[in-house]
């Protein structure tokens, strides 16, 4: 791969990385609920999980779509339950100190599980094997998925780290409770432009 299509790939990798979606938007509300620590195998689990969807991607998984286009409505359905599922978790996360069972943040599994079902995700992951591994060679997609790889996990850190500063902020409950809404609203406000049929 030429040296400029390599260049051109990390800036489309850093900023589709770093902007904002489902993945950043649950780094964000996680780093808030949890702290920067206990969200790190989360954000391993995206790192990594979508690095691996995009080689898949690249070496022929796009394929399905095309000869069973059912495929992707299932998929669109499937993304957008489990993201108004998440939203709710997210809306009805316990405040920071309260007793809570089932507040945990997302595992490393969970998260690389996520980027099958994140519309975001599989945008990117086809339009990166598109334009910069278009003969779909093995090496061109290897070099997609590793670029993504190296740029995607410090992106991501910037909004887990930003949870952190808004943790800080939002010592009271009814601040967090507010922020938790906020960002449950802007996560379903993040499939608005998935669901097209």
């Amino acid at each position: 791969m030429p040296l400029d299509h390599v260049s051109a790939l990390i800036v489309f990798a850093l900023v589709s990385s770093i902007t904002p979606g489902p993945n950043n938007l649950m780094l964000l509300a996680s780093g808030a609920n949890f702290g920067f620590r206990r969200t790190v195998p989360h954000m391993l689990g995206i790192s990594i999980g979508f690095t691996l969807m995009v080689a898949l991607v690249g070496v022929g998984l796009a394929g399905i779509f095309i000869a069973v286009p059912a495929l992707r409505r299932v998929l669109t359905v499937v993304s957008v339950m489990y993201l108004l599922y998440l939203a709710w978790k997210i809306a009805t996360a316990a405040p920071m100190g309260a007793p809570s069972d089932t507040a945990r943040p997302m595992t490393f599994l969970g998260a690389a599980a996520f980027q099958w079902v994140n519309p975001k995700a599989w945008a990117i992951a086809l339009t990166a094997v598109t334009l910069y591994a278009p003969t779909q060679s093995f090496l061109a997609v290897l070099v997609v998925a590793l670029v993504f790889g190296l740029v995607n996990l410090p992106a991501i850190t910037v909004w887990t780290l930003g949870g952190g500063v808004v943790r800080r902020i939002l010592s009271s409950t009814p601040r967090l409770r507010i922020f938790n809404a906020t960002m449950a609203l802007l996560l379903v406000a993040s499939l608005l432009p998935n669901l097209t049929w």
